[in-house]
């Protein structure tokens, strides 16, 4: 396997980060190795092993995952990564927004793929206004799937009139009854990025189908309902698919604020903090 090594441009931070070195969510890295931060980069390919087709120069977006062993690596000046975790950077578009894409993008994308929605289905997709839940509604309704969304926010303004759900539910109702009374039969499927679980199975319909991304999150099933967990893998030709529909304009990526590299730290502390429509991204440049 020919490796590739990136200079980074920027890493975008995430919640799994912060979980693994505040609250040990993760399991500890082997003995020997430190545990690495930063799932997501986008850089500029360095070097290359023999027989790879990328070449010193090129713009690129990558996936860092080391899990279980802990070796996640992207918040750093250099990364390596194998050829099946990197895509060609979205054209036209900056490093700092690229960066946005690999986790996100694709647990979003493996999510929809797990749903199972073909065009005129409805689905449900809670935390509608977030990094994952946002991604999700766009590409499933690239799917010509129903969207409808739920999130904390009151109007939904990013999952509606961005993300182009059709039916928006706030955090004040609850989903499950709220869906019911929209699609009195329920929805044929279920996206849970907000960790409602049992709370929100009741709005999937008979036999119909249920994706958490989060394993902790995870419904008692019913009915005949399928309930799936999304464990998120690189995936170079999916995050070609997603850094294509950036470059089109097609996936709106959303930046909050910035850092340098030096001021890890503060962004950290930013990002727990809350209160963002965006992601916080750290540079290298």
């Amino acid at each position: 396997m020919s490796e590739i090594r990136i200079r980074v441009q920027a890493a975008t931070l995430n919640p799994a980060d912060a979980a693994a070195w505040s609250r040990g969510y993760f399991p500890a890295p082997l003995e020997g190795t430190a545990y690495g931060l930063g799932w997501d980069v986008a850089g500029v390919v360095d070097a290359v092993g023999p027989g790879s087709h990328w070449t010193p120069g090129q713009p690129v977006i990558a996936f860092s995952h080391g899990l279980p062993l802990g070796l996640n690596r992207g918040q750093a000046e250099y990364i390596v990564v194998p050829p099946q975790a990197i895509a060609a950077a979205p054209a036209g578009v900056d490093p700092v927004h690229a960066a946005t894409i690999p986790l996100n993008g694709l647990t979003a994308a493996q999510s929809v793929e797990l749903l199972g929605i073909q065009a005129g289905q409805t689905v449900l997709i809670t935390g509608a206004e977030g990094a994952v839940g946002g991604y999700a509604v766009q590409l499933a309704k690239r799917r010509g799937a129903v969207v409808i969304a739920s999130d904390l926010s009151p109007d939904g303004a990013f999952a509606t009139k961005v993300a182009g759900a059709d039916v928006y539910v706030p955090a004040s109702q609850t989903p499950a009854e709220a869906v019911r009374e929209v699609r009195p039969e329920g929805v044929d499927a279920v996206l849970d990025t907000a960790r409602l679980g049992q709370a929100v199975i009741g709005a999937v319909a008979d036999g119909g189908r249920f994706v958490t991304t989060r394993i902790d999150a995870l419904p008692q099933a019913e009915r005949g309902i399928r309930v799936l967990l999304t464990q998120v893998g690189p995936d170079g030709a999916m995050l070609s698919t997603l850094s294509d529909l950036a470059a089109a304009g097609d996936l709106a990526l959303r930046v909050a604020e910035t850092y340098p590299l030096q001021e890890a730290a503060q962004a950290y502390a930013r990002m727990i903090k809350g209160g963002l429509q965006g992601r916080v991204v750290l540079t290298m440049e």
